[in-house]
């Protein structure tokens, strides 16, 4: 194990159920890369031509490769894009030793992009995936060509009192106490407070993408290993922020070497605002994008900014 990676528990996987099928978009494709004690699904659209540079998007807590569904199609002229649902995320059955932390995300990334030599990629990561790809542009330089964060989840010395629940999931007993507490809400009850959570204006959603959140949450509502992957996940989360010496996010952040671009939302209820000139101060090589009404998932609200952000960062990295 390198000084790169922290020991994580070791427990066997529970066998996968069998459940509705997740949803696929027009032009996409999934298929699913099975590495020794780990099976990760990939989401992905045939690029426009051939030759283009490859991209990775990794999603936040919650969520899934389904996430990046409005951003990649924006992109195929740019990027041969891939997105992956992160173990026990998705359609990714649990790890086998059964590791959620931040670095056991970064490693799995690392050993899709080892496995598959498509490294460097473009990396994108949205809110707890915006940490785990900061520590793998941290630990591995050779992979990364550019690094897009939205919404990042970096440690923040005072957390908004609207993230203090999400973050009540890492305390032992209470994923279980609102499992149960919860237990009659419907899919379309749980599916409206995510959005409310994630979404700067919640009215934006259309009636199509509402209906496809329920149907999603429905299908993972399903899965037994769902609180655990939160719970466990959410845990690393704050085991992360807790980190300190080289292991820490900030430490790894000003570590980046490959440029930068950093989205924040004005009204994101999960990560602060305010982080965007702590984050733009820490990366060395980074340009930030400010939405004034986006919320935490601004590659699902304003894809076309965040495009058209990317797509500069693309053109300035050609030129230099």
């Amino acid at each position: 194990m390198s000084s790169t990676e922290l020991p994580g528990p070791s427990v066997a996987a529970a066998p996968v159920p069998r459940v509705s099928t997740v949803r696929v978009a027009d032009g996409e494709k999934l298929r699913s890369v099975t590495l020794p004690g780990l099976t990760l699904n990939i989401r992905a659209r045939p690029p426009a031509r051939s030759g283009l540079p490859p991209a990775l998007y990794v999603h936040g807590l919650g969520g899934s490769s389904q996430n990046w569904s409005a951003l990649m199609p924006l992109l195929d002229e740019y990027v041969d894009g891939e997105a992956l649902d992160l173990p026990g995320f998705g359609d990714s059955p649990p790890p086998d030793d059964g590791n959620y932390s931040v670095t056991a995300h970064a490693r799995a990334c690392i050993r899709l992009l080892d496995a598959s030599g498509r490294g460097p990629v473009h990396i994108i990561g949205n809110s707890m995936g915006g940490a785990v790809v900061t520590r793998v542009a941290a630990v591995r330089p050779d992979l990364v060509r550019t690094l897009t964060l939205v919404s990042p989840a970096l440690p923040e010395l005072r957390v908004q009192r609207t993230a203090v629940p999400t973050a009540l999931l890492a305390v032992p007993g209470i994923a279980s106490l609102f499992a149960r507490l919860s237990k009659d809400w419907t899919a379309e009850e749980r599916t409206r407070g995510v959005m409310g959570l994630c979404y700067g204006d919640p009215a934006m959603v259309t009636p199509e993408t509402f209906a496809h959140a329920v149907e999603e949450m429905e299908r993972r509502l399903e899965l037994p290993y769902f609180w655990d992957a939160m719970t466990r996940s959410a845990r690393g989360i704050v085991d992360a922020y807790t980190l300190g010496g080289q292991h820490g996010l900030w430490r790894q952040a000003e570590r980046v070497l490959a440029p930068t671009l950093l989205v924040y939302g004005g009204r994101d209820q999960l990560v602060s605002y305010r982080m965007a000139r702590r984050a733009a101060a820490a990366f060395r090589d980074s340009r930030l994008l400010t939405l004034p009404d986006a919320g935490h998932v601004a590659m699902m609200e304003y894809p076309e900014a965040v495009a058209g952000a990317f797509r500069e960062l693309l053109d300035d990295c050609g030129r230099s």
